[in-house]
């Protein structure tokens, strides 16, 4: 059947009408049901802390359940291959973070391309590690703890979350330019890290400040300097790492991820939606007063930050010559 050129238009306009409707329906349906934000470490420590401010706000703007998954294993891997394998339909999504720019070089060998394999979709925050020591060790500054390691070499511990983790990463870059040598001893989380930590059976780490800030504030760590450039709105009175040695810097960052072929609709939606989120004071005040900034974007903007640090912590990974443990 032949169709008047005027017709044929009309048609295949209404067709390309009718199918840009469809995708903002699906955008509009969505979320329909609860949404997972999958974690790759244990309840309690930063990244779980993160994405349940984030997983809250979402549930209260969008009326479905955003909840969280924790899913430890592999310095973050286990998670972010659970994610890679997902459906993309925005149902599932990663709590991104350093250790995912870190792994990439890290592992050898991996099933999945993180820049390749995970579609960007928001940053969240920034976040300082305090550089903390046990009430009973004995350095009060960051000179005199460079000093009793040089005079002790190798017989200090330092704790972390994980193989590969921001704390660790942190730590060795701290070994490397301040030159001294430490143990590194991971665990499975910050939580029993922290429980060691207080309790002497570990020397130091370099604890996210969310997952510490309260026992520094309480008298049971202390607190010899933060990692980031500037001092931390929290701990306004703590020094940072730089001023003792130079040119050091070194911050946690989390965002969320989905699968590679989710829909632009449903990412810049999810975007819109966490930049709201990261506006409002409230939300803004927590992450504060848990020793981050937010750190707002779009997705490509977080995305030309996951490629930066990747490129940076590879860097560090070689010349320290950091292996998985």
């Amino acid at each position: 059947m032949k169709f008047p050129r005027r017709q044929f238009l009309h048609l295949v306009g209404g067709a390309i009408g009718a199918a840009a409707i469809s995708r903002i329906a699906r955008a509009q349906a969505y979320p329909s049901r609860t949404v997972r934000i999958v974690v790759g470490f244990t309840a309690g420590g930063a990244p779980d802390i993160a994405a349940r401010l984030i997983a809250q706000w979402l549930t209260e703007r969008l009326g479905e359940q955003f909840i969280i998954e924790n899913r430890p294993g592999a310095g973050g891997n286990v998670a972010t291959e659970a994610v890679v394998r997902a459906p993309a339909d925005g149902y599932t999504l990663l709590l991104a973070g350093l250790y995912n720019a870190v792994n990439a070089t890290l592992y050898e060998r991996l099933e999945y391309n993180f820049i390749r394999d995970i579609a960007p979709v928001a940053s969240i925050s920034h976040e300082a590690y305090g550089m903390e020591v046990p009430l009973s060790f004995p350095a009060q500054t960051v000179s005199d703890f460079i000093a009793y390691a040089k005079i002790n070499p190798g017989k200090l511990n330092m704790a972390s979350p994980g193989s590969g983790s921001g704390p660790h990463m942190a730590g060795e870059l701290f070994k490397m330019m301040a030159g001294i040598d430490m143990a590194h001893v991971p665990y499975r989380g910050s939580p029993p890290a922290l429980t060691d930590l207080i309790a002497g059976q570990v020397q130091v780490m370099f604890s996210p400040l969310s997952s510490s800030i309260e026992y520094v504030k309480a008298g049971k760590l202390r607190a010899l300097a933060v990692t980031t450039a500037r001092r931390s709105e929290a701990l306004p009175n703590v020094p940072t790492v730089g001023d003792f040695v130079p040119g050091y810097e070194a911050s946690g960052w989390f965002g969320i991820g989905a699968p590679r072929k989710t829909t632009d609709e449903i990412v810049n939606m999810l975007n819109k939606e966490i930049n709201a989120g990261l506006a409002d004071p409230k939300l803004r005040a927590r992450f504060t007063d848990l020793g981050s900034s937010v750190f707002e974007g779009s997705p490509s903007d977080f995305g030309a930050h996951v490629a930066r640090e990747t490129e940076k912590w590879a860097k560090v990974i070689g010349a320290a010559q950091i292996k998985v443990e």
